[in-house]
């Protein structure tokens, strides 16, 4: 006589719970990425194998043309930037209107004399971001503004961080002229932003 085969159930797996975790891992992630900003004008640096990454916190920006020019970006916290665009004002002789100093905490980056400033932040946000400055911040023997923009940040905090990203056919005298400003204040601990580089295999 044939045995009698139990019925077969099929495995039942209740996947709400999982689907619930893998939004709020995808809701996590997708709160927390802070993009990477556009360069304001293309550079391209030089290579390396280092593999440092860079601050995330209380990190200022210069970015060197190949041309020459400079750029400056402030650390994001508003509340600090509007402290030192207070102490820019302040060391040139300048105020600065309510609408400016938003304006200011929303820029991308500062690439203009202190002269042509206020007329930068009258800009639409968009004009702002696709502007090319002509000149830079001024940065040699005669004008240091780029190293006061520098000296007044840290003046508001001490704690920042600088990163120097220079284009890989910036003229060296440029280079050197900002080195020997930052010697000046004493201020001499920053990164060199490169680009990856493969290392040698063994």
């Amino acid at each position: 006589m044939a045995r009698v085969k139990p019925k077969r159930h099929p495995v039942v797996v209740d996947m709400t719970a999982m689907c619930d975790v893998a939004w709020l891992l995808l809701t996590f992630f997708i709160l927390t990425t802070q993009f990477k900003k556009p360069d304001v004008e293309t550079i391209k640096p030089p290579s390396s194998i280092s593999e440092k990454l860079l601050p995330d916190a209380s990190l200022m920006t210069i970015d060197a043309t190949k041309d020459g020019k400079f750029y400056f970006t402030p650390v994001e916290n508003g509340s600090e930037r509007l402290q030192l665009l207070d102490n820019m004002g302040q060391k040139y002789g300048m105020s600065f209107t309510d609408q400016e100093k938003a304006a200011f905490t929303k820029v991308q980056a500062v690439g203009v004399p202190m002269t042509q400033l206020k007329s930068f932040l009258k800009m639409p946000e968009e004009e702002q971001k696709a502007y090319k400055s002509p000149t830079g911040i001024p940065m040699d023997s005669t004008k240091k503004e780029l190293i006061d923009w520098v000296q007044q940040s840290l003046a508001v905090n001490p704690d920042y961080k600088l990163a120097i990203k220079g284009d890989v056919d910036t003229k060296y005298p440029k280079v050197k002229g900002l080195f020997e400003g930052l010697r000046d204040i004493d201020f001499l601990k920053f990164w060199l932003i490169t680009s990856q580089e493969v290392g040698p295999t063994e």
